[in-house]
Formats: C-alpha cells, sequence, structure tokens
C-alpha cells in the first residue's frame, strides 16, 4: 500500500475516533446549550463517518470479517468486473478504430530521420554501428560462399561464346595494331638471325643439296651443273643470306607495298578468326574440357578470406566513417524524405492490418493478467490506487455528518423554544 494511501487511511481513522471520543465526553454538558449542538453534532458525525466505513470497506472485503449479504463486492463480482473491464478497455479505449485513426496522424518516416539524423552524432550510435558492421563481416562464412561462387564463375564462363570472343580479341588486335607489332618483331627476329656466321652455313648447305635433288634435262641440267662448279656451299649460303635480307630490311619500312600486302592479309586473317568455325569449335572444346578440370575451391576461399580482412581493416579506418558510411546514410535518410508519404503509408497499413488480425489479443491480453492476480492481490492493488480518494469518503462523511448533526441539534432546540 503506497504511502498517501496509509496516511489518508490514518485520517479517515483518526475523524473516527474524535467523533466517538466527542459523542463520549459531551453528554455531560447537555445541559448547555453548546453542549447539546456537540453531542448532536458527534453523534451524527460518529454515525456519518461508521457509515462510510462500512461502505468503503465493503468495497473491498466483508468489514469486521462478517459475511454480511452485499458486501466484499470486488471479490465477489470479480468475474463481472474483468469482462466489463476488458470491454472497456477492447471496445472503447483501445478499440480498432481509435487505434488505425490514431496511427494514420502519425508520421513515422519524420520521426525515424529525426532519431536517426540526432543519434548519428553521438560518438556511441558510431562505434556501436562500426561494430556491427564488423561483427557482420566476420559472421560471414567464406567456406561456405565458396561452391556458390564457383558455381557462377563456372556457369559464367560456360555460356561465353567463343566466336564474340575471338571476335573482340581480334577487333582488339586490330585497334590497337598487333599486326604491326608482331609483324616487326617477327622481321627483327628474322634479321637477327640471319646476321649470324652460322645461318649463311646453314644456308647454303640447304641451298646446295636442294639443287642436288632437283631433277632436270637438257639446257636446265647445264645450268645446274655450272652453278655447281661455281659456287660452293659458303658462296651459295652468303648470297641467300644476303637476299634474305633485303627482303626482311625492305618488309621493314613503312608504305612498302609487299609490307602492306602482308600486313592487309593478316589483318583479314585475323578478322575471319571468329569466322573459322574448326578453329571456333577448337577453342570452345578447349574452353570445356578445362573448366572440367578447373578445381578453384581453394584459390575462391583464399581470396574470399583476404577480402575479408580488407574489409576488416577498411572498416577500421577512422576515415570510413566520415567518408563513407555517413555519405551513404544521408543519401538513404533523403532518399526516405523523397518518399516519406509512401512509406508512411505503407506503415499504416501493416499496422492496421497487424491490429485488424490481433485485436482480439488485447482483451486476452488485459484479461490474462487479471486472471493472475488473486482476489487479495486485486484488491491491494485497488486499493493502492483510489484508497487514497476513499478513505477521504469517509473523512468527508465524519466532518459532514458533524455539521449535519449540529444543524439539526440546532433546530431541534429552536422548535422547542418556540
Amino acid at each position: 500500500m503506497s504511502t498517501k494511501t496509509k496516511s489518508s487511511k490514518k485520517l479517515a481513522r483518526y475523524s473516527l475516533i474524535i467523533m466517538g471520543v466527542g459523542y463520549i465526553v459531551t453528554p455531560p454538558f447537555e445541559g448547555l446549550w453548546w453542549g447539546s449542538l456537540l453531542h448532536g453534532g458527534f453523534e451524527a458525525g460518529l454515525v456519518g463517518g461508521l457509515a462510510d466505513w462500512f461502505a468503503v470497506t465493503a468495497l473491498f472485503r466483508h468489514p469486521l470479517g462478517l459475511p454480511i449479504p452485499h458486501t466484499a463486492l470486488l471479490p465477489n463480482n470479480r468475474k463481472r468486473m474483468s469482462n466489463a473491464l476488458v470491454s472497456v478497455v477492447k471496445n472503447e479505449w483501445l478499440s480498432k478504430e481509435s487505434i488505425q485513426e490514431k496511427v494514420k496522424h502519425i508520421p513515422f518516416t519524420e520521426k525515424l530521420i529525426a532519431i536517426i539524423a540526432e543519434q548519428m552524432q553521438t560518438d556511441s550510435f558510431r562505434n556501436g554501428l562500426i561494430q556491427l558492421i564488423k561483427k557482420l563481416i566476420r559472421y560471414i562464412d567464406v567456406e561456405k560462399l565458396t561452391p556458390f561462387i564457383k558455381k557462377q564463375i563456372t556457369s559464367t564462363l560456360a555460356n561465353v561464346e567463343m566466336r564474340k570472343f575471338l571476335q573482340v580479341i581480334s577487333s582488339q588486335l586490330i585497334n590497337e595494331q598487333v599486326d604491326k607489332k608482331a609483324l616487326d618483331h617477327i622481321l627483327k627476329k628474322a634479321e637477327d638471325w640471319l646476321r649470324k656466321e652460322q645461318t649463311s652455313h646453314r644456308l647454303g648447305s640447304v641451298s646446295m643439296n636442294i639443287i642436288n635433288k632437283i631433277e632436270a634435262d637438257g639446257m636446265l641440267q647445264f645450268v645446274l651443273k655450272s652453278i655447281q662448279s661455281l659456287l660452293n656451299e659458303e658462296k651459295l649460303g652468303n648470297i641467300v643470306q644476303n637476299l634474305l635480307l633485303s627482303v626482311v630490311n625492305s618488309l621493314k619500312h613503312e608504305g612498302e607495298a609487299n609490307r602492306e600486302a602482308l600486313l592487309l592479309y593478316i589483318r583479314k586473317e585475323l578478322q575471319g578468326i571468329s569466322d573459322n568455325r574448326e578453329l571456333v569449335e577448337s577453342v570452345e572444346k578447349w574452353k570445356n574440357q578445362l573448366l572440367a578440370k578447373w578445381e578453384p575451391d581453394q584459390a575462391i576461399t583464399k581470396s574470399l578470406q583476404r577480402i575479408q580482412e580488407k574489409a576488416l581493416v577498411f572498416v577500421e579506418d577512422k576515415d570510413f566513417m566520415d567518408s563513407y558510411l555517413i555519405p551513404l546514410m544521408n543519401r538513404i535518410l533523403d532518399s526516405i524524405q523523397e518518399n516519406n508519404i509512401n512509406i508512411d503509408h505503407w506503415i499504416q497499413k501493416q499496422i492496421a492490418v497487424l491490429v485488424e488480425n490481433n485485436h482480439s489479443q488485447i482483451g486476452n491480453l488485459v484479461q490474462e493478467n487479471l486472471d493472475k492476480l488473486d482476489n487479495e492481490t486485486l484488491v491491494e492493488m485497488i486499493e493502492n490506487n483510489i484508497g487514497k480518494d476513499l478513505q477521504w469518503i469517509r473523512v468527508n462523511g465524519a466532518v459532514c455528518g458533524f455539521v449535519i448533526g449540529i444543524f439539526l441539534t440546532g433546530v431541534q432546540a429552536l422548535f422547542r423554544i418556540l
């Protein structure tokens, strides 16, 4: 019982005691006019105080423990009182219509944005958000992600059209003039090889063997025999070497006809790579064989672990919050603000559906909480909340009875005089 209730209960008890004591001590003074008035007042005050005490007590328990009819009203009518209370709460104070109507006027997004914007400036919010992001990153199981990543990579590579891939490669090679660079590289290597001393010997030996293997008759045979008698392998090798070096040097000059013709041929071949059916099929087959043997699980797992570690380091950086996270959150809040009407409408609709489907739970909750209380606890709870006012009824009954008693006694005395 609260302190205020105890204090008012004591005051009510004292008022009743005062009326009782006054009623007892005033009879010897009834011969005096003021004694008669006081006795009548105390008598009426005692009756009024006792009557109100009985009425107040009868609400919660049997007065003096006696089972007097129509007393202990609250315990005896608990079920009816509970049903009435549940009905009032469910159908009047917290009716579906009243809740839904109230919800319609709540600016959810405005309140939410204001709270978040204020919290974003506090260190506790910032530190808490950083810790939350780090926990989320650590919770990611990269080993479980590996099969999914592998499947996506394999599927993507398997669906790549090698014809288009080769077409892209050929276009890129031509755009970057790889044909010229490749030709110049080959010519440089050829020139370096031709200028070697052993190259001359090899060319002479090869050329002489070719001449020896040529079968000819008549004048051609005579010419070949003449050449063999005039030239040895060394001289023939020098002639072939110089001839080839001359060809190479001519091909190195920009604008030279043979060079341009050779480059044109190379470009046409590069452009036709994607139309070479056999080549495309071979590359496609090679791709499928490679994917079938490919086991990237370990490499993918290690890559994901490195990404996870770098993400944690990135989040812990002092500039992460102000440079990345806060701007991101501001953009999100701006987006929410721009769509506040739709968002509020959606939230209100969800709450309305929730209230519609679960409104009966309000009454059930009140009923369950009331059923958990025994009669003594329920009575004490009600007394703690309204007991102060009820005790003042007793005080008012005694005081009013006292005043009315004096008035009635005075009227009676006046009538006797008259």
